[in-house]
């Protein structure tokens, strides 16, 4: 294994730190540079949040002001044929990317017959070089607007690498495109990104891995993940964050659904020290239905911070989302959403549910679930649940001879198995499986 680094880059308190990652960095689109350079100005210039802002409010603060000692990831010549084994998390796949700190490593080039259909699944480097007007008429096209603009203008500013997914009109893939993101230097700071567009009547599933090479070093992590579905189309996207406790991660999402589409979002959070998730999904088009499952297992001193926002723009559409966390010793989590129906979004269905399992007296849950209704003619509802588990439930597996231990993770896992059925891939959902008992196996 070798990890040759070329170039060091200062770390992102130095205002030279935009300059020295580009210089060795080409992008041709110019209109992406002067953006990105927009970017970072933006980032120096903008406050950090504080606990006032009603956007990150009962958040921690502290860590988050501390992103600037990160430095951004180096270009490396890389060879980690460990990192490579270790990304077989599903067999059979369309297409795969595997990256270290942002350097790809290794790469399952997609069917030539998909190739053919005109289906794209390449860097994003690649992609804008090569299908410029494609790609810029999406990327970057829409913010989460939840409160972590200064850290997404960094996310811009850095942008480097990622990938772009583009599936054409009519063509169905069942087998999934998967990509690998591990965090590999300690002290450094990477920047994913994924351009995920089914064009009309197209399906297809993508799912992110996102890992550290070692369970002590220290990263700072801005994903920002943009899924754009256009009229008759069924994209999937699915997301298993698991960086190391030592991490600080953003996951910046938007969605944006067109008539007929029916979409489905999952993410599965077990990792990071402090994770803040922002997620907008916005329905542009009548009958839609777009859907987000969100699994989270909190351990530790481990903060998670969802902030969700669903957007219902034209009649006659559906959204729902179901977010379901357990919660162990002195961890932390906290569930802002929003349902926001314009005026014109008449015969909207949107539901918006949030569902905590306490595991410990010492941990702690804050739901804000929330709705801003501008039509007359809708079915709206949200709610939130927070509990322990049943006493009596317990009883009955003791009385058949089960022990406490093992009732207690049958319980935990008949909580959290709503979400893992929504994975229809059948070896992914066996891993998100196995991931849940790897966190409960020395808790409970």
């Amino acid at each position: 294994m070798t990890d040759t680094i070329t170039q060091n880059i200062p770390p992102l308190s130095d205002e030279n730190a935009f300059n020295a990652r580009h210089a060795v960095f080409g992008i041709q689109s110019e209109s992406l540079k002067a953006r990105q350079t927009a970017a970072w100005n933006t980032f120096r210039e903008l406050p950090y949040p504080t606990r006032t802002s009603e956007t990150w409010r009962f958040a921690s603060i502290k860590a988050i002001k501390e992103i600037e000692r990160f430095a951004p990831s180096a270009f490396e010549t890389v060879e980690r044929p460990d990192l490579v084994e270790r990304s077989k998390r599903i067999s059979s796949v369309s297409g795969r990317f595997i990256f270290a700190d942002e350097n790809l490593i290794a790469a399952r080039e997609i069917d030539p017959e998909l190739e053919a259909k005109g289906v794209i699944f390449t860097t994003l480097i690649d992609a804008l070089n090569n299908h410029q007007e494609l790609v810029e008429k999406y990327l970057l096209q829409q913010s989460p607007e939840l409160g972590s603009e200064k850290f997404e203008s960094l996310h811009i500013a850095m942008l480097r690498t990622g990938v772009f997914l583009y599936v054409p009109k009519g063509v169905e893939i069942k087998a999934p495109f998967v990509v690998y993101n591990w965090a590999v230097q300690k002290d450094t700071a990477i920047f994913p990104h994924t351009l995920f567009v089914c064009d009309e009547n197209a399906s297809a599933e993508l799912v992110e891995f996102q890992e550290c090479a070692q369970p002590e070093t220290e990263h700072l992590v801005i994903a920002n993940a943009h899924v754009y579905a256009e009229s008759g189309s069924r994209p999937c996207h699915t997301i298993l964050q698991n960086w190391n406790r030592k991490t600080l991660s953003f996951q910046l999402n938007t969605s944006n659904a067109q008539r007929d589409v029916n979409s489905r979002g999952v993410l599965i959070n077990v990792g990071s020290a402090h994770t803040r998730q922002e997620i907008h999904g916005k329905i542009f088009g009548s009958r839609a239905d777009v859907n987000i499952f969100s699994l989270n297992i909190a351990r530790g001193d481990q903060e998670m911070d969802q902030r969700t926002l669903q957007t219902h723009i034209a009649p006659n559409s559906r959204s729902d989302l179901l977010f379901k966390n357990a919660l162990l010793d002195q961890s932390k989590t906290i569930f802002s959403g929003l349902i926001i129906v314009e005026p014109d979004a008449q015969q909207t269905d949107a539901y918006q549910t949030n569902n905590n399992l306490m595991l410990s007296d010492q941990a702690e849950a804050n739901s804000l679930p929330g709705l801003e209704i501008k039509a007359n003619d809708v079915k709206c509802s949200h709610g939130a649940t927070s509990g322990k588990i049943d006493d009596s439930n317990i009883f009955y597996f003791l009385s058949r001879g089960i022990p406490r231990k093992k009732a207690e993770e049958l319980m935990v896992f008949g909580f959290l198995e709503e979400i893992i059925e929504k994975i229809e891939n059948e070896e992914l959902s066996d891993y998100v499986r196995s991931l849940v008992q790897q966190q409960l196996i020395d808790q409970l």
